[in-house]
């Protein structure tokens, strides 16, 4: 058993090969929800659905987002009323006394559907439906999302990281705002001065998730800040992963971010916005999978390999480093055979600060490397 943490489009990427080096149906995903939004009354569930979509087949690869060759009869239906009755098209979110009526799941998220900012497609528009009418009738986030995951044919269990509320707001010179105005609004452009997660103090894990996570743990290449963070900020998180062998993939090269506001975000919580500074963020993780060209330095079990994903092949092979990640910290997660300090065509590096767990190195096509000095 294996138990990814996913948010953004970093770790569904990777789920992406996943599946040619770890069973599905041993296979756990537990989804970021601090990103989620209340839309013209719909609950969306951005980080949830791009899972459920990509382990569907039916994911927009191109965008991350959406159903592939989805149509916007409706969306572009709301930008056309809002046009021709002269009703602002931007973002608005509702008043604070609204963020907290309706439904609890949708506290601290609410936005107007009006000109609709977000583009929704119109069969994912029916994803977003299906689940707020299971919501109303009174089933749990965590048993609309399996009612979800059994429509599009999954034996991977999706799991939300909470059903309680959290909501991940931007501090900008400009005020505070929702994730999703800070991103897609507003394209990740305003100075970013902190990051709330608003409602995690109160909010649990659920039972599923606290199960999920007695299993060995990855992270995938997602953003550590908005994407990672909100789930690591829950409550006893940390404390669990403490417990288990935990293996996390780089967003950084170095300094490089692959995509999106990782390193704007990272800085403005007081994390270097590096490889370095992912390794700060995931004190304990027992190893990492870094890129072949990045030379940072950690103390902690590093195997290196090419990790861009660009398709399915490169998912592929950042899983099975993800693989031999795990066999070196004694989770055993992956195929192959023990044996000593491997090298490989995909070269070697060297390891960085604080360690935990290691366990046998594997031999196979990547490069590892044991605990540094």
């Amino acid at each position: 058993m294996v138990t990814f943490l996913s948010g953004g489009t970093g770790t569904p990427k990777l789920l992406a090969g996943a599946s040619e080096v770890f069973s599905t149906t041993e296979t756990t995903v537990v989804g970021n929800t601090g990103d989620d939004v209340e839309l013209g009354g719909l609950l969306v569930c951005p980080d949830l659905d791009t899972v459920l979509f990509e382990r569907g087949g039916v994911l927009d690869r191109g965008r991350w987002w959406g159903i592939a060759e989805d149509t916007g009869t409706t969306h572009d239906a709301l930008r056309e009323i809002a046009e021709a009755a002269g009703l602002d098209d931007g973002p608005q979110y509702l008043d604070a006394d609204r963020q907290t009526a309706g439904r609890p799941i949708a506290r601290w998220r609410r936005f107007s559907g009006v000109g609709e900012f977000m583009f929704i497609g119109d069969r994912d528009r029916a994803v977003h439906v299906t689940r707020t009418s299971l919501l109303d009738a009174g089933h749990t986030l965590t048993e609309a999302t399996a009612r979800l995951a059994a429509a599009f044919g999954l034996d991977t269990d999706v799991l939300p990281m909470s059903d309680d509320p959290v909501a991940t707001i931007v501090h900008t010179p400009a005020g505070a705002m929702h994730f999703q105005e800070f991103w897609v609004a507003r394209g990740g452009e305003p100075a970013v001065e902190d990051v709330e997660f608003r409602g995690v103090d109160e909010a649990r894990p659920t039972a599923a998730v606290r199960e999920a996570l007695a299993d060995p743990v990855v992270i995938g290449p997602s953003n550590p800040v908005t994407s990672i963070g909100p789930l690591l900020a829950l409550p006893g998180v940390e404390e669990a992963l403490a417990e288990i062998p935990v293996v996390a993939v780089s967003p950084f090269v170095g300094e490089d971010a692959f995509s999106g506001p990782a390193a704007k975000l990272m800085d403005a919580v007081g994390l270097a916005p590096s490889t370095a500074g992912v390794a700060d963020a995931y004190p304990f993780c027992d190893a990492f999978v870094l890129d072949e060209i990045d030379d940072t330095s950690l103390a902690r079990p590093v195997v290196r390999t090419d990790v861009v994903i660009d398709g399915p092949a490169d998912a592929e092979r950042v899983s099975r480093a993800v693989a031999d990640a795990l066999e070196l910290v004694g989770a055993g997660a992956g195929p192959g055979e023990n044996g000593p300090e491997r090298t490989g065509t995909k070269g070697t590096g060297t390891g960085g600060t604080g360690a935990k767990g290691t366990g046998p190195e594997r031999a196979g096509p990547e490069g590892v490397e044991p605990e540094g000095p």
